[in-house]
């Protein structure tokens, strides 16, 4: 499961590019109860979003030319410049080479070879967000590919990730793990896409106490509902949303809450 203590290829890092930093802040502070902290004049504006004084999120303004509202993980890496060479190696994109942000780390932007967004963080000074995986956290991230396979072994190729089917009620999951860590390990899953309403990306979930209330929440808030709640057994039960601006994202009540933080 996520937890704090980084390792090579575990998600480190989230942030949300939307075009309206102000409107977004007060949608999702309104959603999960987080506050939001600016990063400073020099940042952007770029900021926080906090919980229990703890970094659980952060967002900030697109800069990219047609670039749509999105949540994008970014994956710990020791050094972001190999990590660049490897998604290029591997038939990605490079979006944004690595650069250094201050003195709080190194990243880099890319794009898998299906079309899904992600980053990649070198801790510096910030080696990740502060909390995951309890209430009001990330607690999964999934890839919607329209290529599961393709993209499992670029993926492999860049952080050398350990993919398991597991089986559930309906068929079967692939589930991540960083690389020879097992179940312990895990850290989110890969879905072949779904429907007009899914695209290629990665789909943050946060734990949240009660997902029915959640997603009704979300929607007098101005966002919407792309699958409403279901329940998957012995895992939890789940909805996919998005926020006013249109950017994706779940939120799931665990049915173990040993696992939920």
């Amino acid at each position: 499961m996520l937890t704090t203590d980084y390792v090579p290829g575990a998600p480190n890092w989230l942030d949300l590019g939307t075009p309206d930093t102000d409107a977004a802040a007060a949608f999702h502070t309104s959603l999960f109860g987080w506050t939001s902290e600016s990063a400073g004049p020099e940042a952007g504006g770029y900021g926080f979003f906090k919980k229990d004084r703890r970094t659980v999120a952060a967002v900030g303004p697109l800069h990219e030319e047609g670039a749509r509202a999105a949540w994008t993980p970014y994956f710990h890496t020791p050094d972001a410049d190999a990590t660049a060479a490897l998604v290029t190696e591997a038939g990605g994109t490079v979006r944004a080479a690595p650069f250094d942000v201050f003195d709080e780390g190194r990243m880099a932007q890319f794009t898998d070879p299906g079309g899904a967004r992600f980053a990649v963080w070198q801790p510096g000074r910030t080696r990740g967000l502060e909390a995951v995986t309890e209430e009001g956290t990330l607690c999964w991230v999934e890839l919607h590919s329209p290529g599961p396979v393709a993209d499992l072994a670029f993926y492999h190729t860049v952080f050398g990730w350990d993919a398991e089917e597991m089986p559930f009620s309906g068929g079967t999951y692939t589930v991540l793990s960083t690389a020879g860590r097992g179940r312990e390990g895990s850290f989110g899953g890969v879905a072949p896409l779904q429907g007009d309403v899914d695209v290629p990306q990665w789909l943050p979930y946060f734990e949240v106490a009660d997902c029915d209330l959640v997603a009704d929440r979300a929607e007098k808030l101005g966002g919407s509902v792309l699958m409403p709640a279901m329940t998957a057994e012995d895992i939890g039960r789940m909805a996919w949303l998005t926020d006013p601006s249109g950017a994706h994202f779940a939120v799931i009540t665990s049915a173990n809450p040993a696992t939920a933080g």
